[in-house]
């Protein structure tokens, strides 16, 4: 149980997958300007991972591995996520269309997220068994959520502030995201 914590607190804080590893940066960036939909698209995350991590981790255990084909493993994963993905559109243009509608284009990039095909990647890497596995897929996407909410929240206020003309825009989130890092940084001696 404390091997589970110890994951879960490491991957959500003080490995943060955004902030410490830069997996995710493009939806990180792209879907961070309202708080709503940052929490949205961090929530489809968080169901994407948790359920790719698992998924991923039998496929793996169970055929990739016995089978002798381990190196088919990033392809394998890719169409695993991809799948995971359409369900999750599907759903939410099914059940909460507002939301479908503002995470846009974002939410099919949930595919290609790199934070997603990481998780499954380092499982593999770190030879986590699959509750391990499963919970290391739910601490990092908690994680993502985490830093795109925060994120999401300093953008909403910046819109408010004075801020020079050349830090405008992307200049001005970008040095936000490395203060954010920089910040996370600070909770690298706790594991």
């Amino acid at each position: 149980m404390t091997e589970l914590l110890l994951i879960a607190i490491g991957s959500a804080i003080v490995n943060n997958v955004v902030l410490s590893q830069f997996l995710g940066i493009c939806p990180f960036l792209g879907v961070s300007k309202k708080v709503d939909t940052a929490a949205g698209m961090g929530g489809a995350v968080i169901f994407v991972t948790t359920l790719a991590a698992f998924v991923t981790g039998m496929i793996y255990k169970f055929i990739l591995n016995p089978a002798g084909v381990s190196y088919l493993q990033t392809i394998v994963f890719i169409v695993v996520i991809a799948a995971l993905v359409q369900f999750v559109e599907m759903f939410l243009k099914k059940f909460m269309h507002a939301l479908y509608e503002s995470l846009g284009v974002y939410l099919p990039l949930i595919t290609t997220n790199c934070a997603v095909l990481g998780v499954a990647l380092n499982s593999v890497t770190r030879e986590y068994n699959i509750l391990e596995t499963t919970v290391y897929g739910f601490a990092t996407a908690a994680g993502f959520f985490i830093a795109i909410v925060i994120m999401a929240g300093l953008r909403e206020k910046i819109e408010y502030n004075d801020v020079p003309k050349t830090f405008q825009g992307s200049a001005i989130v970008l040095i936000t995201a490395g203060l954010m890092s920089i910040a996370f940084f600070g909770f690298s001696g706790i594991i």
